[in-house]
């Protein structure tokens, strides 16, 4: 079963559990992920179930979309903001 996306035959949207990001690169992925995350939610009609996948399990639970939503952009935020940080850093060696 995938982790996040859009599954069209139960029309539920699944919310990637994890935040963990070591470098850059795996950081520019997972704001693209969590992007479409944001992306699936915002164009999801109101009566569409979310199901919030229990951490280090395969579990699946029930979970409002609205707050799923809000979420998920606190979380891009988070990223967006990290990459930033990483990124400044970078260019503050170079000029060194």
């Amino acid at each position: 079963m995938p982790s996040r996306g859009a599954r069209q035959e139960d029309s539920t949207v699944l919310v990637p559990s994890d935040n963990s990001t070591p470098d850059k690169e795996s950081l520019s992925s997972k704001i693209k992920e969590q992007k479409i995350v944001v992306d699936e939610l915002s164009n999801l009609k109101k009566n569409r179930k979310v199901y919030r996948q229990q951490q280090n399990s395969n579990i699946f639970f029930l979970a409002d979309r609205t707050e799923m939503l809000s979420e998920s952009k606190n979380i891009l935020d988070e990223l967006k903001k990290e990459y930033q940080e990483i990124e400044n850093s970078e260019k503050t060696k170079i000029k060194k």
